[in-house]
């Protein structure tokens, strides 16, 4: 197979760093960009068992994940403190102790249906026209959920749970920050909550579906808002994604696939990039905004390529 270009590796690297946590599939984009392309793209950008696409596409990830973990360092460091100190005196008793046992415990059905079908599903449904169904698909799936999710409690309520110390004289308390409140609201989840807005992730190995939208949907499904809902899934597939690369990481450097790893290199720090601007973007979009205009996005995009495959008989 044709090792992939570097303007290639930096259109994918953009494409992926946005699609990830835009919820707009970057499996889906990844398939349907070189099939839409043609040319030397459609056979350097071939995702098979071997290719060296999906071999780029992996350190792309891995970089996304880097990205994540940089943006939402504050709530890592917590958490992993959390979930030490959970194990090492056998109790539960934090917010940060109970919402890192909630993603680990999240994280284990994605994790097992990934070694399990990932390869499969690829390989029999990575192509085209399923991946531009799953799109359109997925565009219906966040219009469905803004129309029928349960409405979260309105921003007053929140106020209303705090205490005011105020007419405490001798008190002295250590200002909370948006994101530590954020994530006590996130521990508050039930552990079925959890699993199930975790489990969610599990459709994301359909191209075409995404990983960050699905997610969202399960949590606007179990009643919460689009900010705690973008936050918890962007945590939730940290590190499945990180797993998944490092698995699969290998790959890249087999002899096969050497004289793409200057443009893996190259794709991946666009990829970073993109990354990290598109969470920064979506953190603030997600406090006011919902998904419906992403999901106008995805079944245009599903359906006009659907309809370009019939016309040209690309796919």
């Amino acid at each position: 197979m044709s090792a992939v270009s570097y303007l290639e590796s930096i259109v994918v690297g953009a494409l992926q760093g946005v699609s990830e946590l835009f919820p707009v599939s970057s499996l889906g984009h990844s398939v349907l960009l070189p099939a839409l392309v043609g040319g030397s793209w459609g056979r350097d950008l071939s995702i098979g068992k071997d290719s060296p696409y999906l071999a780029v596409l992996v350190a792309m990830h891995v970089a996304t994940a880097i990205a994540l973990i940089l943006f939402f360092r504050r709530d890592w460091v917590r958490i992993v403190t959390g979930l030490w100190t959970s194990i090492r005196h056998r109790e539960v008793r934090t917010a940060d102790q109970r919402l890192a046992w909630l993603l680990v415990l999240a994280t284990i059905p994605v994790g097992i249906a990934g070694l399990l079908l990932e390869s499969l599903l690829r390989d029999f449904l990575g192509k085209p026209v399923p991946s531009a169904i799953f799109l359109a698909l997925n565009g219906g799936v966040l219009y469905a959920a803004e129309k029928f999710s349960r409405k979260p409690a309105p921003a007053v309520a929140r106020e209303e749970e705090t205490i005011d110390f105020s007419a405490e004289d001798t008190m002295v308390m250590r200002a909370v920050t948006v994101d530590e409140a954020t994530d006590v609201r996130l521990s508050k989840l039930s552990v079925k909550e959890a699993v199930l807005i975790g489990s969610a992730q599990i459709l994301a190995l359909l191209p075409g579906i995404s990983r960050s939208g699905i997610t969202m949907v399960a949590g606007l499904r179990r009643g919460l808002d689009h900010e705690d809902a973008a936050r918890f899934a962007w945590l939730l597939a940290t590190p499945v994604i990180l797993a998944a690369g490092a698995l699969k990481m290998p790959t890249l450097f087999t002899p096969e696939n050497k004289p793409s790893l200057g443009p893996a290199l190259v794709g991946s720090v666009v990829a970073f990039a993109a990354s990290y601007i598109s969470v920064r973007f979506l953190t603030k979009y997600f406090e006011t905004r919902t998904l419906t205009p992403f999901a106008i996005y995805c079944a245009v995009a599903g359906i006009g390529s659907l309809i370009f495959f019939s016309v040209s008989g690309a796919a």
